[in-house]
């Protein structure tokens, strides 16, 4: 079975072993064991990474011309696999391994979380909203449904958005706290764009989504804007009346 990939990213290799440096993957390894990962560079991060699906392969150029392709780690792990796939001529299981990053942390940091944590301020609620968009590159937004003494009973995905637009329609929001019998709510979206600054959408938004809650008693009790690792409460900042 021939388990050397194509590349089609400009560039021209020879893949003798002879040219490969000797032990150079092992001092990669020992050092990963030794120094952890926070010692390292992002392409020796990726490199690291290929070791696992490229066998026979120097992934030094690899990993350097794939950064160079996608701008940074967050980019490439960010990317739809089809696409790793087609830009850069990688098996599409390369291409799902290293786009596993988001959907591992956003797994990680669930657990990390616990059952059912309670948000009884809005700085924990931030903290929480954060990590539901770990490697999330486009707008989403979330309905996080509590319970009566704040534990979160769920944390609703209602809706993908575009890159810079995510429609949310009251509907979704009242069926989804119905759905996961919600005694109040904490409304959370991201901008990809890094801005913490409320729009007059993201207000309007909020007001449209308070009052079809209203007939049924359950209050949403914040919105949480989260950019990265950053987040704003509409709370905090007196918006959520307006």
């Amino acid at each position: 079975m021939n388990t050397e990939e194509p590349l089609s990213l400009s560039m021209s290799f020879t893949l003798d072993d002879g040219q490969l440096h000797t032990g150079h993957r092992q001092r990669v390894r020992d050092r990963y064991l030794s120094e952890g990962m926070d010692a390292f560079k992002d392409h020796e991060v990726l490199e690291l990474l290929l070791f696992y699906c490229m066998p026979k392969r120097d992934t030094n150029p690899v990993a350097h011309a794939m950064l160079r392709e996608y701008g940074s780690l967050s980019g490439l792990f960010e990317a739809d696999p089809r696409d790793i796939e087609r830009r850069c001529g990688l098996s599409i299981a390369t291409a799902i391994l290293l786009t596993l990053a988001g959907p591992l942390t956003r797994r990680y940091l669930k657990q990390r979380w616990g059952d059912r944590p309670i948000l009884g301020t809005s700085a924990r609620a931030g903290e929480f909203a954060v990590s539901l968009f770990a490697g999330r590159p486009y707008e989403v937004f979330y309905v996080i449904c509590l319970d009566a003494q704040n534990r979160v009973n769920h944390a609703a995905l209602v809706h993908e958005g575009t890159l810079n637009e995510a429609p949310v329609y009251p509907r979704m929001i009242v069926e989804a706290a119905l759905r996961h019998k919600a005694n109040s709510i904490i409304l959370s979206h991201n901008h990809p764009g890094g801005s913490l600054l409320a729009s007059g959408p993201d207000l309007d938004v909020t007001r449209r989504i308070r009052s079809a809650l209203m007939p049924i008693s359950i209050p949403v009790v914040d919105h949480i804007i989260v950019a990265g690792e950053r987040y704003a409460s509409l709370a905090e900042q007196g918006l959520l009346e307006r």
